[in-house]
């Protein structure tokens, strides 16, 4: 990858991709910041397209994590494998630092994971009005602290890559400890596709809750509406109003009873 030639599709494609990413958690910020305050009439439609972006995303990296696995188990000793449009974009990201061939790639990675991470926000987002306990939040708060994780183990294999380690640091690297080879792409490839497969399967089956509850959800989305005031009262009230009764007389009173004597 590091001496392939970089086009400008490679560069248009990884711009947008990390602009992607970024107006994701602007997103997250503004909806978390604007979810304390009243209803206001976007909140809800913004939740979903993030939510939607999230998974549009995951879908598109679970399916290059799913095509890694394949290839390997077609060719268990060749180099890990990226498909077209990964190389490419790994090949714009990459642009960052050339002189470290697998920091693109890296950078790809860990902005996948932000942008399916940012999804499972959404769902915590856009169920916190809803009342009653939630399987959809429930189990998309289980996502966002695995893919939490995940992000964090991204983060070091990015960094330590930046800084100039000669492999990538981190869990699904043995911190290192691997050697280049079969064994390391082997362990590699097979542990991301396990994380993805599993964070992607909490996010399926959140979405399935959050399909059945969404009624509950809109319903906390509901801007709250002042009571109609009657703009004239009846005339019995108008005039208790002004010849107030005591109890006492209301009793005493033929009229005031409706009882004749």
């Amino acid at each position: 990858m590091g001496g392939a030639a970089v086009s400008t599709l490679d560069t248009v494609g990884a711009v947008l991709f990390i602009g992607w990413t970024v107006a994701m958690w602007l997103a997250v910020v503004v909806l978390a910041y604007a979810n304390r305050g009243p209803v206001r009439p976007w909140l809800y439609k913004t939740a979903v397209g993030l939510i939607g972006l999230g998974v549009v995303g995951q879908l598109g990296h679970f399916q290059e994590h799913v095509s890694q696995a394949g290839y390997w188990v077609a060719n268990p000793y060749s180099p890990a494998w990226m498909t077209p449009w990964a190389m490419s974009l790994a090949r714009g990201m990459g642009q960052i630092d050339p002189t470290k061939p697998a920091l693109g790639m890296e950078i790809l990675h860990l902005t996948g994971n932000f942008i399916f991470l940012a999804g499972l926000v959404g769902i915590v987002l856009i169920t916190k009005r809803a009342v009653g306990h939630l399987k959809s939040r429930k189990w998309a708060k289980m996502g966002v602290w695995m893919q939490g994780i995940h992000g964090i183990e991204h983060i070091v294999l990015t960094v330590s890559v930046a800084l100039g380690a000669s492999r990538a640091i981190g869990l699904s690297t043995w911190f290192g400890a691997i050697e280049p080879g079969p064994a390391l792409v082997t362990y590699r490839v097979w542990w991301h596709f396990v994380a993805n497969l599993i964070g992607t399967g909490i996010l399926a089956v959140s979405l399935y809750h959050l399909w059945k509850e969404k009624r509950v959800v809109k319903n906390g989305y509901a801007e709250d509406k002042p009571e109609a005031k009657p703009d004239k009262k009846p005339a019995d009230l108008l005039a208790c109003e002004m010849f107030p009764v005591s109890t006492e007389e209301a009793v005493r009173s033929p009229a005031l009873t409706n009882h004749s004597s």
